[in-house]
Parts: C-alpha cells; structure tokens; sequence
C-alpha cells in the first residue's frame, strides 16, 4: 500500500521533498554510490563487536557507513536479528547515537522487506520498549525513530494483530509521553508524522482515535511543535497517502471513522491549520478516482466532508458575510497561508462566498504582503538597519507559498468564476484597490532605495512583479466574465475603464510579452472604443499635470524629488499615451486640451 503512494520507500523523506521543506533530516551525510565490499565490511565490524562485545569506534563507524547507503542497501532477515540483539543488550554501555543509527537500520530493513519474521518483529518491538524504557539514552532523534519504526511495523500487513497492537501501543505511549522531545528539534517533525501515518494506515482500528488525537493535538501543547506552512503541507499529503491508502483497500470503516473523528466534530484540542490541511489531503486523494459502488460513494461522502471542513474554516476567517478580516493576529496570518497552498495542492473545490474572500485576501496579504513590506520599509528608513528587512524579503522569495503564487493564482480565478454576481464584485474592488496601492507605495520605495539599496529593491520587485502576472490572469478571467454580449453596457465599460486603470498602474513591472495581457488590452480597449463615456472616463484618470510634477504629500518632502527620475510614475504616464491614441476620435477638444495636451508634452 504505502510503496504506490510515492515513489520511495521512506514517508518522511516524501514529506520533506512535496513539503519544500529545505531541512535535512539525515542522521548521517547520504553515500548514493557505496560499494559491496564496504557494505560487506560493515557488517562484518558490526557482526564482529557484537560477538566480542566491544563497541567501540569501529562499530559506530560501520553502522553510520550503513545508514548513509540507506537508499540503496537492503537489510535481510539474519542482519535485522543481529541488531535487535545489540538492542537487547543490557549489561554493555553502547554510545547513545547507536541506538538511533540500528533503529533506522531496522526500519530500512521493515520499509523493504517483501514478508519480514513475524516473530523477528515481535522480538524488535520488545528490544525497542527496553531501550525506551531505560531513558538514559533518551533523546530527541531515538524517540522520533521509536516512533517511525514502531509505525512502520504496524502497517505490515503479514504480521498478527497481537503484534501490530503492541507496536501501536508503543507509539502512542512515546509520543504522549515525549512529544516536547519531538517539538524541540524541525528535522525530527517529518520522522513523526511519518510514523503516525503508518499506524494509521495499520489494518486495525484499535487506538486509531488516540492517534488522530495525537496527530492534530500535539500542536497546541506547549512544548509541541508550532504550526507552519510546511508542516501543514506534510500533513496536507500525509493525510493524502493515509486517505489513498484506504480507496485502495476500500476500508470503508476507516474512511468513515476518519470523517466522523476528525471532518464532521469541531473538537478544541485539535489545530485548526491542521484540520484545515487534512480536508484538503482528503481532496486531494479523492481526485484521483477509484472503483465505482459502495466505495464510490462512501468517498464522495468523504470528500462532502472535507469540502464542507474547508469552508467552515474559511467563514472563521471572514467577518459580516462578504467582508475578508486581513490577517492581525499570528494566528491568522499562518492559517491563511496554509489555505492558500492548500487550495492550490488540492484541486477543485466547490466554489463559496468564504473561500473566493479568503483566498483573495491570502494573495494580497500573505502571498503577495507587498504593503507590509512598503509600511515596515518606509517607517524604518533612515531610523533602523536595512539587514533585518532584506533577510526578510529574502526569505519570502525562497518561501514555497511564493514559489507556487501561480498555482495559488489559478485557484484564485476558478473560485471566482463561479461565484456570485456581488462577490465577484467585491474581488474585483479589492484587486483593483491592491493595484492603486502597488503604485503609490512602489513608487516610494523605488525612489527611497534606487542606488542605494539596489539589491534590496529588485528583491521587492520580484515580489511585485509576480502581483502582476495575477492581475493579468485575474483581469483576463474577468472580461471573460463580464465582455459579453448578454451583460449590459454600463458593467462592460466599467469593467473595461477599471481594468485600464489597473493595468495602468502596474505597467512598470510588465518586462514580457504575455499573451493573456494582450488579449485582456484587446477586450477592453475594443469596449471601451464603443462609447464617448468610457473613453473620457479613462483619459480623465490620468494623473494631473501639477500632481505629476510638484506632488504635495509626506513622502515627497523626506526627499529632493525629481519626476524625471519617478520610473514608476512614468511607465504609468506611458501607458496612457499609447491607449489614448485608440479611442481619441471619443474624446471632445476640451478634454484633450484639458487632460492630454500638458502631459503629452512633459513626456514627449
């Protein structure tokens, strides 16, 4: 079951690649290429220091040479008896890291192993609660690999129910016991989950709901882990592989315990951002299809649930029905971030009023938190160090939420596209309103920071530039909507002067030819060349001949400004002067005169 889900044998090195998570979690540096006679060696120093029961350096070293082959080394049946029985031993001091290094050589052994020893893995899980037990050697990495292994014991299906008990006895007993051991160290979380997910993926039902408690509460202990986009990621397609898993062998009871404990009861003790990422992992299995009947519409009620989940945690986050509350706690930015990469990773979902809000407001605050960054620069400058700022925008730009802004984007405009006439309304405006604000604030920091914080500039500028490919796409799927012949005049060309307007103010961060930018330019402008109204509307946008030249506000007078020098202002400007010769014939002598005239001339 589990080797279909993905293509490597280990769930947590999964969970790190599809997290984007950039921690290591190796014990030991990765060897790809070992060779037979040093993997030979190995385990004959290993065979060797158990026989003369000296456990010395040799010995670490063979079973760190083991560990980093771990990939392409198979542990048989006589090998994984020759470890339990170091486990087992109780009168010789061993280095602690042993302990963790031959429990990883056990679970490389138990991921690969076609049928393993019933009776082997019984012997391991005793050998493993002794060392447990023993908490001299206790640490962090042995509890996580306790926890993993004893998972992945418990998913074989060829071993006794008395054994997977026992296994998945152990593994809830460690993590309820240990979990701030677990919590302190990033690169151990995977490793947990991991385990968890094999012990739910086990054949029994016995302690499933003590471990979906432990699953998505141990994130509010004190000293558990803290919630974070990459987390909710790994749970997002742990929950995934788990759910799959179930199609597969059409375990109609887990499929529906899973609905009950965790999609259908509100329960405190678990982590919203958590549930929140394991309805969309139902989502997300659910799309792949399986057989038809019975099953075929236990996962339909399953993924009903899910959806259902995903909105309820949506309208938390939306105040007064069609009003998004922007992110003003720590606990709300984090969940946001997580709806967004959740809707994109998951596919289509059911389209409501809270989600097409929410996810609005995720884009424009935490995908794109364009205006944090130009409040937080332009209050500081010339008072505190840039360094912190930059790291800042740095990491944003290395941060998968951003990397996937297209995907995001996507899911953005098919949530929209089937939305209500008035919330597609209000998506719009809100849009439109971040493309106004991009130009006033973009304009700011690129005249404070041009030549002297280049780096930091073109960093933000990334950022930005990215906002304007999903304008673009946002303002294409709009004339899709509202550029038709069934929809009235005045929407037609209010849509068309507002989406001008916006393109306008965004012209600065335009450095390719997009196909979808110019057949959106195409749609308005062909309304827009309809009527008189729509076109003045438009040429009177244009900002005035004195505002562009002497601007009266606070910005200007911390700096000697020169509107020669005001590059987004003029990219603005220039957009203007290549629309209007379109639809000039509209446009009566006064308001040329008036509007047009003075300003063609200061930018010949």
């Amino acid at each position: 079951m589990a080797r279909k889900a993905n293509n490597s044998f280990f769930l947590e090195e999964w969970l790190r690649t599809v997290s984007g998570s950039s921690v290591s979690g190796d014990l030991v540096k990765q060897n790809s290429a070992p060779s037979a006679r040093s993997i030979i060696q190995a385990w004959s120093e290993i065979r060797e220091s158990l026989q003369n029961q000296n456990f010395d350096s040799r010995y670490l070293q063979a079973l760190r040479a083991l560990v980093s082959s771990e990939s392409t080394i198979h542990v048989a049946d006589p090998q994984a008896k020759l470890l339990i029985s170091i486990l087992a031993f109780q009168d010789v001091s061993l280095p602690s890291e042993s302990y963790t290094l031959v429990l990883r050589l056990l679970y490389v052994w138990i991921r690969k192993a076609f049928r393993p020893s019933q009776a082997l893995v019984g012997v391991a899980v005793q050998a493993i609660r002794g060392v447990v037990d023993d908490r001299r050697n206790l640490q962090p990495a042995l509890v996580a690999q306790s926890v993993l292994v004893s998972g992945a014991f418990a998913c074989v299906p060829s071993l006794s129910g008395d054994v997977k008990v026992l296994c998945l006895e152990l593994l809830c007993r460690l993590l309820e016991e240990e979990y701030s051991l677990v919590g302190s160290q990033e690169e151990l979380v995977p490793v947990v989950l991991a385990g968890i997910g094999y012990a739910l993926s086990s054949s029994l039902d016995v302690h499933y709901v003590r471990l979906l408690d432990l699953l998505f509460g141990i994130w509010l202990k004190d000293e558990g882990p803290r919630g974070t986009v990459t987390y909710g990621l790994m749970i997002l397609h742990l929950i995934e592989w788990v759910v799959s898993g179930y199609m597969r062998s059409n375990s109609i009871n887990k499929m529906s315990l899973f609905a009950n404990e965790v999609l259908e009861t509100s329960k405190e003790k678990y982590a919203v951002f958590a549930v929140f990422m394991a309805a969309a992992g139902v989502v997300r299995a659910s799309t792949a299809g399986f057989s038809s009947g019975a099953q075929s519409l236990e996962i339909s009620k399953l993924r009903n649930s899910a959806e259902k989940r995903i909105e309820f945690v949506a309208q938390i986050l939306v105040s007064n029905g069609n009003v998004v509350t922007l992110p003003t706690t720590q606990r709300e930015g984090p969940l946001l971030k997580c709806f967004a990469i959740a809707l994109a990773r998951c596919g289509s979902v059911s389209s409501s009023a809270p989600l097409l809000l929410c996810l609005t407001s995720a884009l424009l605050t935490q995908v794109f938190p364009l205006g944090q960054i130009y409040e937080s620069f332009c209050n500081a400058f010339g008072k505190e160090p840039i360094g912190p700022r930059l790291i800042w925008v740095r990491e944003h730009l290395s941060d998968v939420l951003f990397k996937e802004s297209g995907a995001i984007s996507g899911a953005f405009c098919n949530q929209y596209s089937s939305a209500s006439e008035e919330n597609k309304y209000i998506v719009e405006n809100m849009i439109w309103d971040f493309c106004q604000n991009l130009y006033l604030q973009h304009r700011q920091i690129a005249m404070l920071l041009c030549g002297i914080e280049d780096t930091l500039l073109g960093d933000i500028e990334k950022i930005a530039e990215s906002s304007f490919l999903m304008v673009v796409v946002f303002a294409l799927a709009v004339t899709k909507q509202w550029l038709k012949p069934i929809v009235s005049k005045e929407r037609k060309m209010e849509t068309s002067v507002k989406i001008l307007v916006s393109f306008s103010c965004v012209e600065y961060f335009r450095h390719i030819r997009l196909p979808e930018y110019m057949e959106t330019i195409r749609e308005v402008i062909s309304c827009v060349q309809e009527n008189d109204a729509p076109c003045v509307s438009f040429v009177e946008s244009i900002p005035a001949y004195d505002s562009l030249t002497n601007p009266k506000d606070l910005f200007t007078q911390r700096i000697k400004y020169e509107w020669s020098r005001d590059d987004v202002q003029t990219s603005r400007i220039l957009f203007y002067l290549r629309v209007i010769p379109t639809c000039i014939g509209r446009l009566s002598a006064s308001a040329f005169r008036g509007v047009v005239a003075s300003t063609m001339f200061l930018y010949p």
